[in-house]
């Protein structure tokens, strides 16, 4: 006979298939999450009467913030100097058959800001440039 007591085997859990199974579905919401775009630049545009008529061409926007920033085709810029404004606009342009520039400047943004984009644009010889504003009525 045999007295002595009885092992039991210790109980394992093993969480790998849990964790498998959590960053699959990190991964899938991740991949199937979508961003609203307008929210990344903060901008109040100002009023015009007037409102812009759709055209068939390359656009190219550049948006500018009230605190300055400035965002082509909503990539912010490292700063807003003359040089660099004018590297990203050629190297956005690169390949584009005159493309139409639409600039959405904050209503707070100085003029000094969007003059020296217009700028960086001449130098580079784009002539087709526009302002985006918001509609107002007049009462």
């Amino acid at each position: 006979m045999n007295f002595r007591p009885e092992r039991k085997e210790e109980l394992e859990l093993n969480i790998t298939p849990l964790v498998d199974v959590v960053f699959l579905l990190l991964i899938f919401f991740m991949v199937s999450t979508t961003f609203e775009r307008k929210s990344e630049i903060n901008i109040s545009l100002p009023n015009s009467t007037e409102v812009m008529k759709e055209v068939n061409t390359d656009i190219l926007t550049v948006a500018i913030d009230a605190q300055e920033r400035i965002y082509i085709n909503d990539v912010p810029l490292v700063n807003s100097q003359l040089s660099t404004i004018r590297e990203v606009l050629s190297q956005n342009v690169d390949g584009k058959n005159e493309p139409m520039i639409v600039i959405s400047a904050d209503a707070k943004a100085t003029h000094q800001i969007v003059v020296k984009v217009l700028d960086a644009a001449r130098q580079l010889s784009l002539t087709r440039i526009t302002f985006s504003t918001q509609v107002y009525d007049e009462e």
